[in-house]
């Protein structure tokens, strides 16, 4: 896997839907490794999801050996229990990463969606049909989390080549512990 200068992991963590998405890139080419989702709708309950989260984000570690991994952050929403269950997907994505001392970088849906097309208000469809001119696949996955996933993994190559994003919607954490420290930080300031 390792034909690749750099090898990017991007995650669109959800309760009920997972996406990820792999590039890769050699001589500042942006190149497809692979692109899917993974089902959690029919698990029982919300502890085996969180499971079946940390499980594939684990494998897809182990599988690619990515360099860095971009999440996306759960937006903020009306309904609290709907955004501490994706907080919680969110964090046990990262935990996975982070165990295995790789740079994870979160990134909020509009910079990501702006990144990709433009606009910060653009739809899931654009976005992927941005994604398929980009990284030249024929077909759209059936899930558009996929594309979400990957969504993240190209913002971040965008952003690394800008000198990163801006105020405060992007976080990069390079170990388990910075990830802590910055969480213990937030709530003292508060």
């Amino acid at each position: 896997m390792k034909e690749f200068d750099k090898i990017i992991l991007g995650l669109d963590p959800g309760t009920n839907v997972m996406g990820y998405g792999l590039i890769g890139i050699k001589d500042k080419k942006l190149s497809l490794i692979n692109a899917g989702v993974i089902h959690l709708a029919k698990l029982e309950n919300h502890q085996l999801k969180l499971k079946a989260i940390f499980e594939k984000v684990t494998f897809l570690m182990k599988e690619y050996l990515p360099d860095e991994v971009a999440v996306e952050a759960p937006f903020f929403g009306k309904n609290v229990q709907s955004m501490l269950k994706l907080g919680r997907a969110q964090g046990v994505a990262m935990a996975a990463v982070l165990v295995r001392d790789v740079p994870v970088e979160e990134y909020a849906p509009k910079k990501i969606k702006q990144s990709i097309t433009g606009s910060g208000n653009a739809s899931k469809e654009q976005v992927a049909g941005m994604l398929q001119t980009l990284l030249s696949f024929k077909e759209l996955p059936k899930y558009l989390d996929a594309t979400d996933g990957l969504a993240a993994a190209v913002c971040h190559y965008f952003q690394a080549g800008q000198g990163g994003g801006s105020g405060g919607s992007k976080k990069s954490y390079s170990s388990w512990d910075a990830f802590v420290k910055d969480k213990d930080n937030k709530k003292r300031v508060k």
